[in-house]
């Protein structure tokens, strides 16, 4: 990062700095606090990130992580416990101190029905075009960034995505990976709902994907409507960084690696 990039972003993380006990610090985690890696089981987010999250935690308001994975999988990833982690797009939140997440909706009907459209994809279709199925409960993910042949990765994913559709699901692409959800699972409204339990008037979400996007565009509703004071929205870039991503963020960072110094800003 610049120093005139620097200057900018400290300049804008000024009012959440100068009120950490008004403020909260949101963040993706994938390719935001852990860089993306070939398999995502294997998704560590570093030391140094660890370590100012950590101090984060003691000097704001409120510190979280908003995640497509599971909140469990993603407070083991990140490795720090004072954050609030609230996983599957919002349909579930772990908070410091919980052993086990706790729902957030009531699916009904629909808690079962990603789950059977990605049991009735042809299993062999499936493995042969490279595709490794994410079972997380209300949401299934097809992931194919290990698959050899991406355009039949594809197919068979377009193909999920119109059942998915007929089924009352929303069906929502990522970086090289489809999720099949229920309706309002996202980003965005858990952004909401995370806010809207607390009395806090400035927010930042740092993010890099699609899903993203929406969180994006919540914080600056809510500053519109005079809910928020300050809504800060950082785009994390990469080569596979989403169209609309730089006009949807308030600043681009170039990586995980330059998000860190966004932290080390706010940590002070």
């Amino acid at each position: 990062m610049s120093v005139t990039e620097s200057r900018a972003i400290g300049s804008l993380l000024a009012p959440l700095r100068a009120e950490p006990e008004r403020s909260a610090i949101l963040s993706d985690l994938d390719g935001t606090l852990a860089p993306i890696v070939a398999d995502p089981q294997t998704a560590a987010v570093p030391s140094v990130a660890r370590e100012l999250l950590a101090r984060l935690c003691d000097r704001y308001a409120l510190v979280g992580c908003l995640t497509g994975r599971r909140a469990a999988d993603a407070r083991r990833i990140a490795g720090v416990g004072g954050m609030v982690y609230v996983g599957n797009h919002g349909l579930e939140a772990l908070w410091p101190g919980e052993d086990e997440p706790g729902r957030t909706r009531d699916l009904g009907e629909l808690e079962r029905a990603a789950a059977r459209v990605a049991a009735a994809l042809d299993g062999e279709d499936v493995e042969a075009a490279g595709i490794r199925v994410e079972d997380k409960g209300p949401i299934q993910a097809l992931h194919w960034r290990a698959a050899a042949d991406e355009e039949r990765a594809m197919e068979v994913a377009r193909l999920a995505a119109d059942r998915a559709a007929a089924a009352g699901l929303m069906p929502r692409w990522g970086r090289k990976v489809l999720e099949l959800r229920p309706p309002e699972a996202d980003k965005g409204g858990a952004a909401r709902r995370l806010l809207a339990s607390t009395d806090l008037r400035l927010a930042m979400f740092g993010g890099d994907d699609m899903t993203d996007l929406d969180a994006f565009a919540a914080l600056h509703e809510l500053a519109r409507a005079g809910e928020l004071r300050t809504a800060i929205a950082i785009g994390v870039d990469s080569p596979e960084a989403p169209e609309g991503l730089a006009a949807a963020s308030d600043v681009v960072v170039s990586g995980p690696d330059s998000y860190l110094d966004v932290l080390r800003f706010l940590a002070g």
